[in-house]
């Protein structure tokens, strides 16, 4: 039962990390439009790298998703769409709306990959084979390693003037709340 479990658990965690990382993909393939309709080629520069790094957080989940036959997320369309939709809106506002996005999502990932880390020391400490710890080392050596990154973009947003946004509490509000709701439903569905 406790094999059963464990597996339960990781299937959870690969399925909205992958939903998530989708997610933070097409927001900034909204911006990166945005940005490239409003001609703003640094903003664009500061984006992309960002993109690119999610995209390989993405791809790592992606490959978990199918190694491990998790079935993503039903809702892996509609994040999809809002994902976008987000991005973009927030990107054709201004600099300072895109980056408020960025820090707001950010925020509720470094919250979210430090709790997957703590399970994660928890379910290693739980006499597992050697194999199902080495496999959660790496997954969690992976988290650690994306959360540094997304801390890194949520610095670079701040950095980029996302706190001069006039209605940067209202909207980081909104964003978190939108982002906390997606993990959430993304876990079991």
């Amino acid at each position: 039962m406790q094999n059963l479990s464990y597996k339960n658990k990781i299937k959870e965690m690969i399925r909205v990390n992958h939903a998530g990382e989708l997610g933070a993909k097409v927001i900034y393939d909204g911006q990166i439009l945005a940005n490239k309709i409003k001609g703003d080629k640094e903003t664009l520069e500061i984006i992309e790298k960002m993109k690119s790094q999610e995209t390989e957080h993405f791809d790592y989940f992606n490959q978990q998703i199918q190694a491990q036959k998790v079935r993503p997320t039903i809702f892996q369309p509609l994040w999809g769409i809002g994902g976008f939709a987000m991005g973009f809106l927030t990107a054709i506002i201004d600099k300072k709306s895109a980056m408020t996005c960025t820090t707001a999502v950010e925020e509720v990932i470094d919250d979210h990959y430090q709790q997957q880390i703590k399970e994660i020391d928890y379910l290693i400490s739980n006499n597992l084979d050697e194999k199902s710890k080495n496999e959660l080392i790496e997954l969690q050596d992976n988290l650690k390693k994306f959360r540094d990154e997304e801390i890194s973009h949520r610095n670079i947003a701040y950095e980029n003037n996302a706190k001069g946004f006039v209605f940067h509490k209202p909207l980081t509000n909104l964003i978190k709340l939108t982002t906390k709701l997606a993990i959430t439903i993304s876990k079991k569905l």
